[in-house]
């Protein structure tokens, strides 16, 4: 039972923290954190998604050099995030945030998105890890981060009124298929879904008109209809009407969609059994979103239940989670969050070191936190973290980590009986006991292939 409740910490969740007592069912561990509330803590200075569009928005009309205003929103954001996961009790529901925050990804690299991705995680992404996907991917595709990710405030009906408008002034503005063409492929429905370019280019003039009223107190998403273009689109053989009803109309029927619950089926195999995950395993977890219209509590629990994803080291560990679990192994000090303590970015809430370290440390493994290069996110696959350049630098890293303050007064070979279990090598526990250093130990565990993996 002790390698189960170690594997429920360390496949499903973030890694043991120190020395938390281990679940004496831990399946019901896990469903446990399934049923219960959304138990992250934020603190309250933390922006929403308008208070950082205000920012851009002010950024932008005095042309203030560098990133006076954002900047330390986004900081305060990202670090009390990094926080919340070193922290959490509630690892498996973590895990699934920064799970479908991946699926649903949103970079750095595009527009103004460095303004509300923090917002976007916490309104869009936390609140339905337990609930409907349709009711997530709605969110999403509202969202001013999503949005401006994917260009969709520039896209307009080509037979619009405001198209027309341009048009008598010598400028030419239409249709932008960003957003809707990664909504079909990366989203919901997947390729193998047999979608054309045609339906793409539908699915773009459904979504145009949405986009993000920044001129308004609280600037946020807004339908234009006057960008909207007119009347009844064919997406994939079905007939949706015009103006917002239509697109969230489309959005609904993609969100429930058999091609979609594949997909999604596929995305968490993947991520949490195998990098070629058993068939079986995919069409169980297919089955019971079909069957639940959906409900990605009740996919979560078909993945708990498959006997695959309890098998040990199928899985290497991105930098990020590999960052999370050797820094939650150490358990170093964290803030408590308290609902009514200071803005994370004043002088009297410090952030704690932790976090800046797993926030360096996933930049050093080439994994920048919200800043993957492409819209397809994360590889969830080894083979893409798993180079010889990708292994030196988490070595690297894990010495760097091991002479860190936090590590200061380890017990190197404590802590790899607590995070380790049973599943600690022998040949690992007698490298660390004849290591030249506790430093030199620390290193040893944190590069070790059971550590690394998971």
């Amino acid at each position: 039972m002790q390698t189960q409740a170690m594997q429920a910490m360390i496949r499903f969740g973030l890694g043991r923290r120190g020395r938390e007592p281990l679940p004496d069912d831990p399946a019901a561990w896990l469903r446990e954190q399934l049923a219960a509330p959304d138990g992250a803590r934020f603190p309250a200075g933390l922006s929403d998604s308008a208070d950082g569009l205000i920012r851009l928005r002010t950024q932008r009309r005095t042309k203030q050099p560098g990133d006076p205003l954002v900047g330390p929103a986004f900081h305060a954001d990202l670090l009390a995030q990094m926080t919340q996961c070193l922290a959490s009790d509630q690892p498996f529901r973590e895990r699934l945030a920064w799970f479908w925050t991946n699926h649903f990804t949103v970079s750095l690299r595009q527009g103004g998105t460095r303004a509300v991705i923090g917002p976007y995680v916490r309104e869009a992404i936390r609140p339905h890890v337990t609930g409907r996907f349709s009711d997530m991917l709605l969110a999403v595709m509202r969202h001013p981060a999503m949005l401006m990710y994917l260009d969709n405030v520039s896209s307009i009906g080509p037979d619009s009124p405001a198209a027309r408008r341009a048009a008598r002034h010598g400028q030419f503005r239409g249709l932008n298929e960003n957003l809707a063409r990664e909504c079909l492929e990366l989203h919901t429905l997947s390729p193998a879904a047999g979608y054309t370019q045609q339906d793409v280019t539908s699915f773009a003039a459904i979504l145009t008109g949405w986009t993000i009223d920044m001129r308004a107190d609280r600037p946020g998403f807004a339908f234009r209809p006057d960008a909207h273009q007119p009347g009844v689109k064919t997406l994939m053989g079905r007939d949706f009407p015009p103006g917002e009803t239509g697109g969230v109309q489309a959005l609904s029927w993609l969100g429930t969609h058999p091609a979609t619950y594949g997909h999604l089926a596929t995305r968490l195999a993947t991520h949490f059994i195998a990098d070629a995950p058993p068939p079986a395993a995919i069409h169980a977890i297919a089955a019971a979103l079909r069957q639940s219209g959906g409900d990605l509590g009740t996919a979560s629990h078909a993945l708990i239940a498959r006997p695959e994803a309890w098998r040990p080291g199928t899985k290497l560990r991105q930098p990020f989670f590999y960052a999370v679990a050797a820094l939650r192994a150490l358990d170093p000090p964290l803030p408590s969050h308290a609902a009514d303590g200071p803005a994370p970015d004043s002088e009297a809430a410090p952030h704690p070191p932790a976090a800046w370290l797993l926030a360096d440390a996933t930049r050093a493994m080439g994994q920048p936190p919200w800043d993957a290069p492409l819209p397809n996110g994360w590889s969830d696959r080894a083979a893409d973290w798993a180079a010889p350049a990708d292994l030196i630098a988490r070595a690297e890293w894990a010495y760097r980590l091991a002479g860190h303050d936090v590590a200061a007064g380890a017990d190197p070979l404590a802590i790899a009986q607590a995070g380790l279990g049973p599943l600690l090598r022998p040949a690992t526990r007698a490298a660390i006991r004849h290591a030249g250093s506790r430093r030199d130990a620390l290193t040893l565990l944190f590069t070790a292939p059971e550590f690394q993996r998971c």
